[in-house]
């Protein structure tokens, strides 16, 4: 058992707030609200793949974070129809790049995201200072489009000594194909959010241009933020909201030791939660995410991979005043179940053996996204996982993803809920 001082550098950076309501706002109250899983989902923020996917290239791809290169129009029917999926539902959807346009729209928003775009120490002064006068001329709609797909050598003419070094073909700006997981760069805790930080170099914009819209968009004003991308790396695929005050939060590659618990320390300060599960994720190609090996399907059950949902823990941090209390760690499954107030999580295994576990965990077999307790989007081809969910009594929603999950992501991964009803009122007797 440790414990960790609360306060010093760590003292939010607003006014402390009430403690929030024990369920998120409802349509005609609050605009944005998450507290579980599987609440029934309202409102998501996705993003259509466009000009960034087709930036992808067999140079620049492992760079990118792609396993390969995805057929664009293929991709773009499949997310179309996941989001019409979505709509069929009753789910607002909400699209990162109309949010991102209408912010730049704001001559602030237009200067902190070409600042951002810009500050690459690789551009050096003369070519930084020709790309910032360019992009400053640009309309909302043909900025935001660049700073999505990124902007080559020769699509501009920009002179110097540094352009004339580069090949034709090298960005100066960064694609951002990533983009597409939406999940990852914002994650809303009850009706605050947290804007992430995201580990790999080639996704840092990201959260700066998630951080725009939040800050300058009309629909987000004065949204509260409980964390933002300066900060210790936290992604949001590695954050499950497993119910009212309680996260689980995955620790390996993307989201670090220190992140949980700065994060920990913020939600704890606004009332947000009362416990934070910390996951160690032993880390395996494919593995990058808690998200990528479990994710909830119902109020008391979780989607796992078998083969390491045995030996995952968890430490259960919880505030004593103005510390950081951390338990000994436990069986995942155990602490959930206690964090919850519950007997036990059921747990329903993707794959019958080994083998076919670990294929359907690559193809994102685990990475469900719920639309309302016991009821989840899931890719077609994990033909088992599938299978084991509806013998469980989880009505599956399949859609194609042969070429979405080209980046390693399933339907959690490439949604971002903003607000989901309370499953308090909704949730009837089995």
């Amino acid at each position: 058992m440790t414990e960790t001082r609360m306060d010093g550098q760590d003292t939010p950076d607003t006014p402390d707030t009430p403690d929030t309501p024990d369920t998120p706002g409802t349509p005609g109250s609050t605009p944005y609200g998450v507290d579980s899983e599987v609440g029934p989902l309202r409102t998501v923020l996705l993003h259509r793949p466009g000009n960034e996917l087709r930036r992808l290239t067999p140079r620049n791809n492992d760079k990118l974070l792609f396993d390969g290169i995805p057929w664009v129009g293929r991709a773009q029917d499949e997310h179309d129809a996941f989001a019409q999926v979505l709509r069929d539902r009753g789910v607002e959807v909400l699209y990162l790049g109309e949010l991102l346009t209408e912010s730049l729209s704001n001559p602030d928003a237009r200067a902190q995201a070409v600042a951002g775009a810009t500050e690459d120490l690789r551009l050096g002064d003369t070519l930084r200072g020709y790309l910032r006068s360019a992009l400053g001329e640009l309309d909302p709609a043909a900025l935001a489009e660049a700073l999505m797909a990124g902007v080559r050598n020769d699509e501009v003419r920009a002179g110097g000594l540094v352009s004339s070094l580069l090949a034709h073909e090298d960005f100066l700006i960064d694609p951002l194909p990533n983009l597409l997981f939406t999940r990852d760069s914002s994650v809303w805790i009850r009706d605050s959010v947290a804007v992430t930080s995201l580990a790999m170099p080639a996704r840092v914009r990201e959260t700066q241009l998630t951080e725009l819209i939040y800050t300058f968009h009309p629909r987000f004003a004065g949204a509260d933020k409980v964390y933002d991308h300066q900060l210790e790396h936290v992604e949001g695929g590695d954050v499950l909201a497993l119910g009212p005050g309680v996260l689980a939060v995955g620790v390996g590659e993307r989201t670090t030791p220190a992140g949980v618990e700065r994060l920990a320390r913020r939600v704890f300060t606004k009332g947000l939660a009362h416990t934070v599960l910390a996951v160690p994720i032993a880390q395996q190609r494919a593995t990058m995410h808690l998200d990528t090996v479990c994710t909830m399907v119902d109020t008391d059950a979780v989607l796992m991979y078998p083969n390491m949902a045995e030996e995952m823990r968890a430490l259960a941090v919880t505030a004593d005043g103005d510390q950081l209390h951390v338990a000994e760690p436990e069986p995942f499954l155990v602490a959930a179940a206690k964090a919850l107030g519950i007997d036990t999580l059921r747990r329903i295994d993707t794959g019958l053996d080994p083998v076919t576990a670990e294929r359907e965990q690559w193809d994102d077999g685990n990475n469900t996204l719920a639309v309302a307790p016991r009821v989840c989007i899931a890719y077609e081809r994990t033909v088992e996982t599938n299978a084991r969910l509806e013998e469980s009594g989880i009505e599956v929603v399949r859609i194609s993803g042969s070429e979405l999950g080209s980046g390693r992501g399933g339907p959690r991964c490439m949604s971002c809920p903003i607000l989901r009803a309370p499953v308090t009122a909704t949730v009837t007797a089995r």
